[in-house]
């Protein structure tokens, strides 16, 4: 039997067959093309059918068809309530997709069905909690507790991106001042480095970009620290305090057993990053003189966590992989 995951993205529809080991066997590729709800519908039907179709799979032999959307979903009722980025309310996708297929199909949020995915691919099976925290264009974060994804009374549980951790801080497009993800996401990390670049024109990062600041990205400050600029190195141990206080702030509430980074930014060597944002977490939770403690790691699966977590919607919390 398989599983169909569909990741709907801004711009971009990615949908799996993944198998019963929680591998992808295909994957489709679609431009996210539609001009109402109700075609909204028929477009994911139709590329979950396709799929099968082009790799020789019988519809009896799926399972479930699982989606994960940028923003909160009623999975009960079916229903995607709002997304970030594409047009859509109230969506009562589960019966819009059943006029073209009827088979069983499970919502999520994106960043929850990565954290799934993550979950289940880890590689100790006994593990009972996870947060994955993906380092993007803003925060998003997946919460798995009691091998179940936290959704909250509302489905909009898990924004630790909207944690405050500098009061009065940067404006947020979520309405707050001093987000986390206004300083510890991988657009903070480039602006950060922006910032230090203009107040130090003899900084080497100058002649990395070219002189050009839109050629910023997330591991120039890491490059240049490397060649010994002094201002890289600011900026990029500046940002791992960053990163660290919002994960303590997470440890603290809920002492998970790992907590996974994700995103380009968490592919910086593990000696600039991961390792100091290890100790910095220890020195400041509660609980540290414990016997164990939560393990800081990266995530395994990169851009297929979406997929594998969306088509992990429809098993249940035994079926590890």
């Amino acid at each position: 039997m398989y599983n169909i995951g569909i990741d709907i993205g801004g711009t971009n529809l990615k949908a799996g067959l993944v198998d019963e080991q929680g591998r992808i066997t295909a994957t489709k590729k679609a431009p996210l093309r539609f001009a109402s709800m109700e075609q909204m519908g028929e477009v994911l039907a139709r590329m979950a059918i396709e799929l099968t179709e082009e790799n020789g799979v019988d519809r009896a032999q799926v399972a479930s068809v699982g989606m994960g959307f940028p923003g909160p979903v009623d999975d009960r009722r079916g229903v995607v309530i709002k997304t970030v980025n594409i047009p859509l309310r109230f969506m009562p996708v589960a019966e819009m997709f059943h006029r073209h297929w009827d088979v069983p199909v499970r919502l999520g949020n994106d960043a929850d069905c990565a954290a799934l995915g993550e979950y289940y691919h880890y590689e100790d099976k006994n593990i009972e909690s996870l947060i994955l925290v993906t380092l993007g264009t803003g925060i998003g974060t997946g919460i798995i507790l009691n091998g179940r994804i936290l959704t909250g009374v509302n489905g909009c549980a898990g924004e630790g991106g909207h944690i405050v951790i500098v009061h009065g801080g940067e404006p947020c497009t979520c309405g707050r001042r001093g987000c986390w993800e206004r300083y510890a996401s991988a657009s903070a990390l480039i602006q950060q480095t922006r910032a230090a670049m203009e107040a130090d024109r003899a900084s080497c990062m100058w002649d990395m970009t070219g002189g050009d600041l839109n050629k910023v990205e997330g591991y120039t400050a890491f490059e240049a620290m490397h060649q010994g600029d002094t201002s890289a190195k600011r900026v990029v141990h500046q940002y791992v305090e960053y990163l660290a206080e919002g994960l303590a702030n997470y440890v603290n509430i809920f002492q998970p057993e790992v907590i996974a980074l994700g995103g380009g930014v968490s592919n910086a060597h593990d000696e600039d990053l991961l390792y100091p944002v290890q100790a910095l977490v220890l020195d400041r939770v509660f609980g540290k003189e414990a016997d164990v403690h939560t393990k800081i790691v990266k995530a395994r699966l990169g851009n297929d966590a979406g997929i594998i977590g969306a088509a992990l919607l429809g098993r249940s919390r035994q079926a590890r992989v």
